[in-house]
């Protein structure tokens, strides 16, 4: 029997970046949490500790500092700039993975007009994008999570097979809420970032609120189906969404009747929806995915 070494990358996670545009008196900032890792011929640090092919995680971190100094643009774009230079770094480096998450500020007002230099956090959805730098080629992989949704109708669940351990009514109608995590992968890297992707996320909202669900599942695929007719440029859409159950709280024990009023929300546990929707004429790229956990 032989012992070899199998798939390794290594590099700097979540560095944290605030970036401030003073070019003109109303500022502009971003919030980045910024990871990366490289992949390539590293077997001598693993089997020998020679260092002498390893870029320090130390020099990556300093390089997302000093990138973000000639401003950042959009998540995709200052990925697809890491990528592209730790990529070209070193002949022994073959790919590059930076992952960046991207948290939302929103502007307080003051006397209804927006402030030019003060801010609050904005909710907990995070804009995220991942670019992959592999052998010469690109992969952005754009995306979000904790996009919390709800609608109060519209929403049935019935007609599923019932055995010795099923409890859970029919429903004709009900709650139905997710908190989204989706990514999707671009076909090219010369794109409008920012307006691209507030075309993805309206799009899936709209589909969301319109679709008349009879399952999650049924939604999950008319919120990535809407995405690729929308927007040619997404080669496929893969979804991650949580059923927020909420049941319809039993106040008789209070003499009251519950005529769909009232009802508890249980955080855990919970029914876990996941899929992909994709276009069948665009070749597959699984190294865009790898190193992102929680899809099919």
């Amino acid at each position: 029997m032989a012992i070899v070494l199998g798939p390794n990358q290594y590099g700097k996670a979540e560095v944290r970046v605030v970036a401030v545009d003073r070019s003109t008196p109303r500022h502009t900032l971003v919030d980045l949490n910024v990871s990366s890792a490289l992949r390539g011929d590293f077997s001598a640090a693993h089997l020998t500790g020679d260092n002498a092919h390893v870029l320090t995680t130390d020099a990556q971190k300093n390089t997302v500092f000093a990138f973000a100094r000639d401003g950042v643009a959009s998540p995709e774009a200052f990925a697809l700039r890491l990528a592209t230079h730790f990529a070209g770094s070193y002949p022994w480096i073959s790919g590059a993975r930076v992952a960046v998450e991207s948290y939302g500020w929103d502007r307080i007002a003051v006397d209804g007009a927006p402030h030019d230099h003060a801010f609050r956090r904005a909710g907990g959805e995070v804009r995220t994008a991942v670019v992959t730098a592999d052998d010469g080629d690109l992969h952005v992989v754009a995306g979000l999570t904790d996009l919390v949704v709800l609608k109060t109708t519209g929403s049935e669940f019935w007609g599923f097979p019932r055995d010795a351990y099923t409890t859970l009514k029919e429903t004709r109608d009900r709650i139905l809420a997710t908190a989204v995590t989706a990514r999707w992968r671009y076909t090219g890297t010369g794109l409008d970032w920012h307006t691209t992707y507030d075309t993805v996320r309206t799009t899936m909202l709209e589909a969301f609120a319109s679709t008349h669900s009879l399952a999650l599942q049924q939604t999950l695929h008319a919120m990535g189906a809407a995405v690729l007719e929308t927007v040619p440029e997404v080669a496929e859409v893969r979804l991650s969404m949580p059923n927020k159950h909420h049941f319809l709280q039993d106040l008789s024990a209070f003499g009251l009747d519950n005529p769909d009023v009232v009802y508890h929300a249980d955080d855990r546990p919970y029914g876990l929806i996941e899929g992909t929707v994709l276009r069948d004429d665009v070749p597959a790229a699984e190294v865009a995915w790898q190193g992102t956990p929680g899809f099919v």
